[in-house]
């Protein structure tokens, strides 16, 4: 058994159908996930209306999820190594079609809720197995294009999400966001069944993995320690974080809870997540990038609608449009960064892919204001996100470089877990952050507000001066101005943090590029290099 073990490499086994066919088989089913989140996300003002709920008690048909999701994510290749990956792939399909089909039957909230819950455990494993088959379906000089038909799903659901979200909800109803999962899950069924299989090296670790039993501690710990962080970083800006008691229980237990884990996990000969992969330079250093990636493009995308909504005070839908040219845009470089990765180093791509980020970034920085127009606002987007496809794709290649093949579950499973928690962190710390900085320059610019200040009390008298000549009294028009210009000035505070937000993220993302470099150039995809051994 283990001489038979050692002969298997990337060369032993290649699957019986075309790989990119079942490439667009495996993204059918991830592209349906992450479409539904982003339809969700535009229709929960309907869902609310529609129980009789508060703002407040509708989030909890997106927390449940990503709590449930983020559960299963780091469990997910080990699950799938015990029972099967195809079995394992296919079952997550099941799972979400059928959770989808009770979430557009139920008829309260709980009930929701509940199948929200169930719909996010079965969404958690879709992302991690598809990389997994993507990786070993395709050789490691082909791994770039493979992985950029992952990724253009991933970029594409989001960008067209909230349109069609919005289009359900207003000519049907928000039940149908859900209900459209079942087709595609059936179709998606019938052609995993029938074209995808699981390669032989995955009986033999299903085999090794039913000797070592079941590691029921690890199991719970992880579930635990997930489930109260991603509660953390969900409800810790609304409840002013440890302000709380309930959240500074809940961070103190989720840290706790995670440190006994990795040690328990570390020294267990069968752990659930083989963490000891963290030994290896690329992916670790990956799994940093990935952490970072995800605060940041997570974060950016719902700084830039909120600012939208709140202060120029478009629609959710215009909203989604003007985010959706970045996506789109995406869709055209993930294939040219993968084709890229199998002709160049990696690397350099990944460090101009930091580069340009950052630029975007700071582009953004400089340009968000109260007066721009539709068209600055989608541009600021695109330029925001032209260099993502240059992190995602060489970072996904070379986070396999010396990684056993019979490992690539674990780390496609380790990759989404990082890059989901990178979400949760960036956008509960840029909600923060916004918070914060409104404060200050706000208490600021108050400072200057005084009859003191001659421009103040020169924009006081002007804007008295037109409300009398509109009917008011002198009385109640000097009211109105001071109420007036402290609301510009609110306005103008808030923006002003957007500014500083986005600013500082551009500096986060430019101090990456250097990772980069740290990482080995993959061999075999460059060409000059040797080529993997068989």
């Amino acid at each position: 058994m283990a001489s038979a073990a050692t002969t298997i490499d990337h060369g032993a086994w290649r699957p019986r159908y075309n790989p990119w066919l079942i490439a667009f088989i495996v993204t059918l089913a991830t592209f349906m996930e992450v479409l539904d989140t982003s339809i969700a996300n535009i229709a929960l003002p309907h869902i609310a209306g529609s129980f009789g709920a508060s703002t407040n008690e509708s989030t909890w048909v997106l927390t449940s999820y990503l709590v449930s999701n983020g559960i299963v994510l780091p469990i997910s290749a080990w699950l799938a190594t015990r029972i099967g990956r195809k079995r394992f792939y296919m079952s997550c399909v099941v799972l979400f079609a059928a959770s989808s089909f009770l979430c557009g039957l139920a008829p309260t909230l709980g009930m929701l809720v509940f199948f929200r819950i169930l719909q996010g455990m079965g969404g958690g494993g879709l992302q991690p197995s598809e990389q997994s088959i993507l990786a070993d379906t395709f050789t490691p000089q082909q791994r770039g294009m493979a992985f950029s038909i992952y990724a253009m799903a991933v970029v594409l659901a989001p960008a067209i999400g909230p349109t069609i979200g919005g289009w359900i909800t207003d000519n049907y109803s928000w039940r149908w966001i859900f209900y459209i999962n079942v087709p595609i899950s059936i179709v998606s069924l019938f052609l995993t069944y029938r074209f995808v299989e699981d390669p032989p090296y995955l009986r033999e670790e299903r085999i090794k993995a039913k000797k070592g039993g079941i590691d029921y501690i690890g199991l719970g710990l992880v579930a635990l320690g997930v489930g109260c962080l991603q509660m953390v970083m969900d409800k810790g800006q609304e409840l002013d974080w440890f302000g709380s008691h309930w959240i500074t229980a809940g961070a103190v237990a989720a840290v706790v809870i995670l440190i006994t884990w990795a040690r328990w996990e570390w020294r267990n000969p069968h752990p659930i997540v083989e963490l000891k992969l963290l030994k290896k330079r690329n992916f670790a250093t990956a799994m940093l990038s990935m952490v970072i990636l995800g605060a940041v493009l997570y974060g950016t995308t719902v700084l830039l609608p909120e600012f939208l909504q709140n202060l120029l005070g478009y629609s959710a839908a215009q909203a989604g449009i003007c985010m959706a040219g970045g996506g789109f845009l995406m869709v055209i470089t993930m294939p040219l960064s993968g084709f890229l990765s199998g002709k160049m180093d990696p690397r350099i791509l990944m460090a101009f892919g930091f580069g340009a980020t950052s630029l975007g970034l700071y582009h953004m920085a400089t340009h968000l204001s109260l007066g721009m127009d539709f068209g600055t606002a989608a541009m600021l987007r695109t330029y925001q996100v032209a260099g993502l496809a240059f992190i995602f794709i060489p970072s996904n290649v070379l986070c396999y470089t010396g990684i056993p093949r019979e490992k690539n579950n674990q780390v496609s499973s380790m990759m989404n877990f990082v890059r989901n928690i990178g979400g949760s962190v960036g956008i509960a710390l840029v909600g923060t952050m916004v918070t914060r900085s409104t404060q200050r320059r706000q208490n600021y610019m108050a400072a200057h507000m005084q009859n003191g200040n001659p421009m103040f009390r020169q924009m006081v008298e002007g804007m008295s001066a037109t409300l009398r000549h509109q009917g008011m009294s002198a009385g109640q028009a000097t009211r109105q101005a001071y109420g007036r210009i402290a609301m510009l000035m609110g306005r103008q505070a808030n923006a002003l943090a957007f500014k500083d937000v986005v600013a500082v993220l551009a500096v986060v993302v430019a101090c990456l590029i250097p990772l980069a470099f740290i990482m080995k150039k993959p061999p075999g995809v460059i060409p000059g290099d040797a080529p993997p051994p068989h």
